[in-house]
């Protein structure tokens, strides 16, 4: 199978590199394109750094994994590779390995998840991987990339899976659980500091409470949480009374 592995991060995250060797372990096809530089925050958003009309990437190998530096945010990363940017398209895309949590409705933020969206609205398959990471300390990338592999066998639709892993060793997991999306995530961004003419936001880890059933809930308890996305679309089931069916004649000026 054909993977491409990207990411937020940058193409000098560890974690990028663990995914891209775990796959490429498996069996698989992998070419490794991500950022040039950190992207994280850039949701789907398709944005590249041209000159003269073309988008800069140079070659990044590592070990015995081709790779790209792209001047672009994960999500127009993924398009490119749609479309043969480098080499034949993917039949699989793999965002991560995130170095901290993608949980709760903060997920619309995320360029890991973004990326994952993108590729499956583009009629690829994709998970987005990320890793609980404390600060100090080395996380256990190896633990998330070997989760991401096993769980590859789940996609076999056009939605994706984010996938949230505690940094343990891989014999410390507790288990895997279907989550559902916490009301907001463990990381929050609040305003900091305001004065004339600026305004400073940081961004805080919420308590250690969490709703039960949630991909907070069931990583802090230990598990990794498994959530699967669907693109975004119409949300056909809202109704909007005096407004004409889409089947309807139109009536508007």
């Amino acid at each position: 199978m054909r993977i491409l592995v990207t990411n937020d991060d940058g193409i000098d995250s560890p974690g990028l590199h663990a995914l891209a060797e775990a796959a490429s372990a498996a069996g698989h096809d992998v070419v490794v394109a991500a950022p040039a530089e950190e992207s994280s925050g850039s949701s789907a958003a398709l944005l590249a750094v041209e000159a003269g009309g073309h988008i800069a990437m140079r070659e990044a190998v590592r070990g015995t994994t081709a790779g790209f530096a792209v001047s672009a945010t994960p999500a127009f990363i993924v398009l490119l590779a749609t479309r043969g940017a480098f080499g034949p398209p993917p039949d699989l895309v793999l965002s991560g390995v995130n170095r901290g949590p993608n949980t709760g409705a903060a997920v619309l933020h995320s360029g890991t998840v973004g990326a994952a969206l993108t590729a499956v609205a583009n009629g690829c398959p994709a998970m987005a991987v990320s890793l609980d990471a404390a600060p100090g300390g080395e996380p256990h990338w190896a633990t998330a990339a070997e989760v991401a592999v096993d769980l590859m066998p789940l996609l076999t639709g056009p939605f994706a899976l984010n996938v949230n892993v505690p940094d343990v060793p891989a014999g410390d997991l507790r288990g895997i659980r279907r989550a559902h999306l916490a009301e907001f995530g463990m990381v929050q961004m609040t305003l900091r500091e305001q004065g004339e003419g600026f305004v400073r936001m940081s961004l805080e880890q919420v308590g250690e409470v969490a709703e039960p059933g949630s991909d907070d809930g069931w990583l802090l308890d230990g598990y990794v949480a498994v959530t699967p996305l669907f693109p975004p679309g119409e949300a056909a089931d809202v109704a909007l009374p005096g407004l004409v069916d889409t089947a309807g004649e139109h009536v508007g000026g």
